[in-house]
C-alpha cells in the first residue's frame, strides 16, 4: 500500500505536454474547419492558397517546432516560452485567410499564461500578460496601418479569453500561498501547542516531587543530630520520591517520542504517565512528608478516557503541591465525584489563602488550560471562611457514562 495516495490522472501530465496536446488539438480543429462538414452548405473557414502547398506544410513545421521548443522553456524561462508560443500562433495564422489571430491558434498561449500566473512571481505574471494582450493589440494595430481587413469582433473575444486564463491562473497562485500560510501557521500553533504539552507535563511531574524531597530533606536537616533513624526515613523517602519521578518523566519522554514518531497519539493507557488511581499513592507520599491529604471518592469510579483521567490526576497533584508550598497548612481534602456525565474534582485546604507571593501562577494557568481543552469548567479562589478550593468539571464521554 503506498504512503500517499498518487495524484489525479490530470496533475501526471506536465504542464509542458499540455501546451503540445493542446496545438495539436487546435491545429487539427482548424484544419477540420477549412472542410465542409456534414450538414455543412460550406466550410466554416476559407483557407489560404498556401495551406495545402508546401510553402504552407513548411509554415506548420515551423510553427510545430517554435511550440515545442517553447513548451521545453516552459519552466525554465516562461517569457521565453511566451514570446516562441506567441510567433508560433503568427506563424500558422498566415496560413489562413483571417483578419486576426484566431482562438484556436491562441490557445496555447492563453494555456501558457495560465502556467505562469499560476506558478510565476506577481512580477513575471503581469510582464507575460501583458505580451499576451499587447500582442493581439499590436496584429490588429499592423493589419490596420496596412489596411487589410480585421476581425476586430473576434480578436477581442480573443483578448477576453486570454485575460479570463491569466485570472485563473493568478487565482491558482493566491489560493496555493494562502494554502502554504494556513500550512505553516497550523505547523507554528502544533510545535506552540507540543511545546505547552511538555510544559505541563514537566511542570506537574516535578514540581510536585520537589515539593515532597524539599520537606523531607528539611525535616531530615532538622532532626539530623537529636533523631538520626528519622533523618534516615526521611532520607529513604527522598531518594524514593526521586525515583519515582525520574520514572514518570521517562514514561512521559516514551509517550512523546510515540506520537512524535506517528505510533499513536499519546493516549495508550499502558505507558500514560498517571491517572486517578494514582491519587492514593499521591496522598500516602504527601502525608508522609507532613501534610495530610484525605482522599474522598463519591459514585462509582470507571475506566476514562487517557486524556481525562491524567488531566485529573494533574489537577489533584497540582492543588496538593500548592498546599504544599504555599498554604501553610498540614491538611487537604481531596474529592472525586464521579457523575454521569461529568467527573467533578474539589481540592480544599484550610490554609492562608492569600498571600501566596512565591507563587508564579504557573500552575493555576496549567490547570486552567487543562480543564479549557476538555470543554469543562474550572475555578481556583480563597474560601469565604478561609483557605483555598480548586474546583474542576470535566465532561465524560457519552460512550464511558
Amino acid at each position: 500500500m503506498p504512503a500517499t495516495s498518487p495524484l489525479p490522472l490530470l496533475k501526471r501530465v506536465p504542464s509542458s505536454a499540455w501546451i503540445a496536446l493542446v496545438w495539436c488539438a487546435s491545429t487539427l480543429f482548424t484544419l477540420l474547419t477549412t472542410f465542409r462538414l456534414p450538414g455543412e452548405t460550406e466550410p466554416q473557414n476559407w483557407p489560404a492558397a498556401q495551406l495545402y502547398r508546401w510553402d504552407g506544410l513548411l509554415f506548420h513545421a515551423v510553427a510545430a517546432a517554435l511550440v515545442l521548443a517553447g513548451a521545453r522553456l516552459l519552466h525554465r524561462r516562461p517569457l521565453a516560452c511566451l514570446t516562441l508560443l506567441i510567433l508560433a500562433s503568427v506563424v500558422e495564422t498566415t496560413t489562413l485567410g483571417v483578419g486576426e489571430l484566431p482562438m484556436a491558434q491562441y490557445l496555447t498561449t492563453v494555456l501558457a499564461l495560465y502556467f505562469i500566473a499560476a506558478t510565476r512571481p506577481r512580477r513575471t505574471a503581469t510582464a507575460a500578460l501583458a505580451m499576451g494582450v499587447g500582442t493581439l493589440v499590436a496584429y490588429i494595430a499592423g493589419r490596420m496601418l496596412c489596411r487589410w481587413d480585421v476581425g476586430m469582433s473576434a480578436e477581442l473575444a480573443v483578448a477576453l479569453v486570454t485575460v479570463i486564463g491569466w485570472l485563473l491562473g493568478n487565482s491558482a497562485h493566491q489560493a496555493r500561498e494562502h494554502a502554504e500560510r494556513m500550512s505553516a501557521r497550523t505547523a507554528a500553533q502544533a510545535v506552540t501547542a507540543e511545546r505547552l504539552r511538555i510544559a505541563r507535563e514537566m511542570h506537574d511531574t516535578v514540581a510536585h516531587s520537589i515539593g515532597i524531597i524539599a520537606l523531607q530533606a528539611g525535616a531530615a536537616a532538622r532532626v539530623a543530630a537529636t533523631q538520626p533513624q528519622a533523618a534516615r526515613e526521611a532520607m529513604r523517602a527522598v531518594e524514593t520520591t526521586g525515583r519515582e519521578t525520574l520514572a514518570g518523566l521517562r514514561r512521559m519522554l516514551v509517550v512523546l517520542r510515540a506520537a512524535d514518531a506517528g505510533h499513536g497519539d499519546g493516549a495508550d493507557p499502558a505507558v500514560w504517565p498517571a491517572g486517578l488511581d494514582d491519587v492514593d499513592r499521591l496522598a500516602a507520599a504527601t502525608t508522609a512528608a507532613g501534610v495530610r491529604v484525605e482522599v474522598r471518592r463519591r459514585g462509582v469510579p470507571r475506566q476514562l478516557p487517557p486524556d481525562i483521567d491524567l488531566s485529573a490526576f494533574r489537577i489533584v497533584q497540582e492543588s496538593v503541591t500548592n498546599v504544599v508550598r504555599h498554604s501553610g497548612t498540614d491538611a487537604c481534602r481531596v474529592t472525586v465525584d464521579y457523575g454521569d456525565d461529568e467527573l467533578a474534582l474539589e481540592i480544599m485546604d484550610e490554609g492562608r489563602g492569600h498571600g501566596t507571593s512565591t507563587d508564579t501562577g504557573f500552575g493555576l494557568a496549567g490547570m486552567r488550560e487543562r480543564v479549557a481543552l476538555l470543554h469543562g469548567d474550572f475555578t481556583a479562589a480563597p474560601r469565604p471562611e478561609g483557605g483555598f478550593r480548586v474546583a474542576a468539571r470535566l465532561p465524560v464521554p457519552a460512550g464511558v457514562r
